[in-house]
């Protein structure tokens, strides 16, 4: 006859407080991440959700009057909002694939095997590394008009007759500052993509070759599928940081000539830096977000679409 040997009270509570531990211990391990998080990005959105229903300048720090919609109410019959608006998202469409078409033909060319491409893989990187305002200013520098190499290189080609002040100029500024965020933002996509592509095994392409597959054949159907999470992924966080982007545009141009490189985070900054107005800049501020976080969903539900 056999027996079964029930459990003590105290191996009991030792088993639950064991249990109690194991789902504790991960709260208890992100409540720092949580707390800083909670700090420096959530306080802040609310302080400037709620400053954005108020008038409040500057330089009257003492008047915080409710405003409730006004403000938004005014970006709506603001001509330089819809000017912003239409150069964020001429910003967006141009930059973001030109930086995933550069980078994964960088990462195509880094895949292969040829002599010093560890130093190559090294040196491709600086362009990322290298702060916003230094690549601002060095790209200031080529772009001038006077002492510039991208004119000088043109003229000696043959290209251009004359000098073309690439930055002073309405029709170039914003195309010459998008060409400059490119060349700093491919790394991000050339590092990712490299990744993705060393994760795919070879036997997928010997296989493929041994059916007679051509490389382009290859490439479709076994490259992209085998980078498409990292390709996602990567568009995804390049989109949103190229939306947010302002300190390259503010260091080369300010937002001139004019309003020809004005975005709505520069307006959304110059309005609360140059004209004190916190409520209006805030109001801007929260509109893009609203406007960036609806072009994100949209994006994450065509992409699950896609994916299934």
């Amino acid at each position: 006859m056999s027996s079964t040997t029930l459990p003590r009270g105290g191996d009991i509570q030792t088993s639950r407080r064991a249990a109690l531990s194991r789902q504790v211990l991960p709260l208890a391990l992100l409540s720092p991440a949580v707390l800083v998080t909670l700090a420096i990005v959530f306080f802040p959105m609310v302080q400037t959700a709620w400053m954005s229903l108020h008038h409040y300048v500057l330089f009257r720090p003492r008047s915080f009057e409710w405003a409730g919609l006004t403000h938004y109410l005014a970006i709506l019959q603001d001509e330089i909002f819809w000017i912003s608006l239409r150069h964020t998202v001429l910003w967006i469409a141009l930059t973001v694939p030109a930086q995933a078409l550069l980078g994964l033909a960088t990462a195509l060319l880094l895949n292969q095997s040829f002599p010093w491409r560890p130093l190559a893989r090294a040196l491709i990187i600086i362009p990322w590394a290298l702060p916003s305002v230094v690549i601002a200013l060095m790209w200031s520098w080529i772009y001038d008009s006077n002492y510039g190499i991208l004119n000088d290189l043109l003229l000696r080609i043959g290209i251009l007759e004359t000098s073309i002040p690439w930055l002073a100029n309405p029709d170039t500024a914003l195309y010459a500052i998008i060409l400059t965020l490119t060349w700093q933002g491919f790394p991000f996509f050339a590092v990712m993509i490299l990744a993705g592509l060393q994760s795919i095994p070879k036997s997928y392409y010997e296989a493929a070759a041994i059916d007679g597959a051509s490389t382009l054949r290859q490439f479709w159907h076994i490259t992209l599928p085998g980078i498409s999470g990292v390709l996602f992924t990567a568009i995804l966080l390049r989109t949103i940081w190229v939306a947010n982007s302002m300190d390259v545009i503010f260091v080369m141009t300010g937002g001139g000539p004019g309003y020809s490189t004005y975005t709505l985070p520069l307006y959304a900054f110059l309005e609360a830096r140059t004209n004190l107005n916190f409520g209006y800049g805030s109001a801007l501020a929260m509109t893009f977000t609203l406007l960036l976080l609806g072009v994100v969903v949209l994006y994450l539900k065509r992409s699950a679409k896609a994916v299934q």
